[in-house]
């Protein structure tokens, strides 16, 4: 079954939203989710138990994105 790919990127607060890319960011966390919705509430739980919220909202911010990925045979 096809699932989705949630790409979190940590930007730093300089960086405008539209520039905001796996490129640009400081740090890019991805994980696994079931659905769509999966991509906007799925990773909270591991950031907030991580060392990224360390100045999330003053110096980063997260940006999300949803990729969906085929099962593997």
């Amino acid at each position: 079954m096809d699932g989705f790919l949630a790409v979190v990127l940590v930007c730093a607060a300089t960086v405008p939203v539209q520039d905001c890319t796996e490129a640009t960011a400081a740090d890019v966390r991805k994980v696994r989710v079931a659905n769509e919705i999966g991509c906007a509430v799925g990773w909270q739980e591991i950031v907030a138990r991580s060392d990224l919220r360390e100045g999330l909202g003053r110096a980063a911010y997260l940006k999300t994105l949803c990729r969906r990925v085929r099962a593997e045979p």
